[in-house]
């Protein structure tokens, strides 16, 4: 479907859709934004009914009405239906100290976090700002962007070489030495860049989404912006003056002004799938999908936790109760999917190390997906029995035992030294999950099918064709 602009605000648009847009002119759309990719048509809203769920008189609202204000919005289109952010700030300021340059190299927040690919990058945005720009633009930077700080681009034959990792994945060159005092020891580096080393290991990860960060308990894929007794806000602070000296190449550290301001803004953002090809409305007939509801969502940390000492619930998502005895063919069938989706996802039983999990063990955040403690798991996705010919392979030896392990990716382990750490990572908000493929930490997984598949051959979940196309349903409804 398209979502056309209902906006009375024209440059709040601009400055968030693209990558350091000129400002428009009132009342008109700059030919760039969003990222010169046809299919994504933004708008930004007023209120909640100027939306494309006005014309469901089902429809189903703000679940807590905590929000007496109604929201700046934006929607765009991705392949499976249109995703909507909304921020709960009373008057959100897009063209702030997020999109802002604050560093030397042209880049900003956004540049690395587009609103439409879900507030992270996807290959085709990647690709488009690259055609726009001959692979000059902010983006394309040889600090993390390239393959190798010394990889050439001296042409566009040869950026387009260079910067492949994030054409193909999405993926940015994350450079970690060695830590003191761990483990294990580096043995061995395979580098097709010929550049990583003990000093600097390189690590292709991808850019995890700047919206619904109230349901974090960690921060980064490894954590290692998580600091002991420190508020997730303060772990966010903290992290904003870090990514802006190493990825937009700041000489000066951010004022604490500038921090509180994207820190602010980032933590106002709620983001989910808001329509869906086959579903329709996700916020129709009971259903409570879409980021207002979202944006009410109760979490603390520990809320949901399996091991801890309060109360567990498998179900932790509830979204599509109202869909699971709807009646009818056609759109309704597809609902139904949906709802029989979300129960696999709460109540199908693997086993996993000898534990009885579901999908919601590790997603347990109600709502939302996250995991509400954190929490690293090693899912295989860096063994090297999984590399491709474009990673990095490095071999590890255990100091005490002599174990010898090999890895595209130690992940956690870069940070704790610990052995066990290594190939774990945390397990990601969920919401809005349609809107930012590639999968996982490498962008190894290009669809939710390819997900599903993976995960019900991992832990034997015996899961049938139907059931797989269930699960899907549901997760691309988030």
């Amino acid at each position: 479907m398209r979502v056309t602009e209902v906006s009375r605000r024209p440059s709040l648009v601009c400055a968030v859709a693209g990558t350091l847009l000129a400002a428009c002119a009132p009342g008109q759309v700059s030919p760039a934004a969003p990222p010169t990719d046809p299919q994504k048509i933004w708008r930004v809203a007023q209120s909640r009914q100027e939306n494309v769920k006005q014309n469901d008189s089902n429809q189903t609202g703000n679940a807590n009405g905590n929000h007496s204000e109604s929201p700046a919005q934006l929607a765009f289109d991705n392949p499976l239906g249109t995703s909507r952010t909304i921020s709960v700030q009373a008057d959100a300021d897009f063209s702030g100290a997020f999109s802002q340059s604050l560093g030397t190299n042209g880049r900003s927040c956004q540049t690395c976090h587009l609103a439409s690919d879900g507030w992270t990058i996807t290959p085709t945005s990647v690709q488009a700002a690259f055609d726009s720009s001959n692979g000059a633009g902010p983006l394309f930077r040889l600090n993390d962007g390239s393959t190798s700080p010394n990889a050439d681009v001296s042409s566009i034959d040869s950026r387009r070489v260079s910067y492949s990792m994030l054409l193909s994945k999405g993926l940015i060159r994350v450079g970690l030495p060695m830590p003191a005092g761990a483990e294990f020891t580096l043995d061995q580096v395979e580098d097709p860049y010929h550049f990583a080393s003990a000093a600097q290991l390189s690590l292709f990860r991808r850019p995890l989404p700047t919206t619904n960060l109230p349901f974090l308990s960690v921060v980064m894929w490894d954590g290692r912006e998580t600091f002991s007794g420190q508020s997730v806000h303060f772990d966010l602070t903290d992290q904003s003056n870090t990514a802006t000296g190493v990825h937009a190449q700041a000489t000066d550290a951010l004022t604490d002004s500038q921090r509180a301001e994207i820190v602010a803004f980032e933590t106002s953002l709620f983001t989910a799938q808001d329509t869906d090809n086959d579903a329709g409305n996700l916020g129709a007939r009971h259903a409570q999908g879409g980021p207002d509801v979202l944006s009410n969502q109760p979490f603390s940390i520990g809320i949901n936790d399996p091991f801890g000492k309060g109360t567990f619930t498998r179900l932790g998502f509830t979204l599509y109760d109202g869909w699971a005895d709807i009646k009818g063919g056609g759109i309704n069938e597809a609902r139904r999917a949906v709802a029989r989706g979300q129960a696999l996802f709460n109540t199908r039983v693997f086993s996993n190390h000898g534990f009885s999990d579901t999908c919601s063990t590790c997603h347990n955040s109600p709502n939302a997906g996250s995991h509400s403690v954190p929490l690293f798991i090693n899912l295989g996705f860096a063994d090297a029995s999984r590399r491709t010919a474009d990673l990095p392979l490095y071999t590890f030896r255990n100091i005490a035992t002599h174990q010898v392990v090999q890895s595209t990716d130690p992940g956690r382990a870069l940070v704790t030294g610990k052995w066990k750490d290594i190939g774990a990572f945390k397990p990601p908000v969920l919401r809005a999950v349609a809107s930012r493929a590639p999968y996982f930490h490498n962008g190894s997984m290009r669809t939710l099918e390819d997900v599903v598949t993976f995960y019900n051959g991992h832990f034997s979940m015996g899961l049938t064709p139907a059931e797989q196309g269930d699960l899907v349903s549901f997760l691309r409804a988030l």
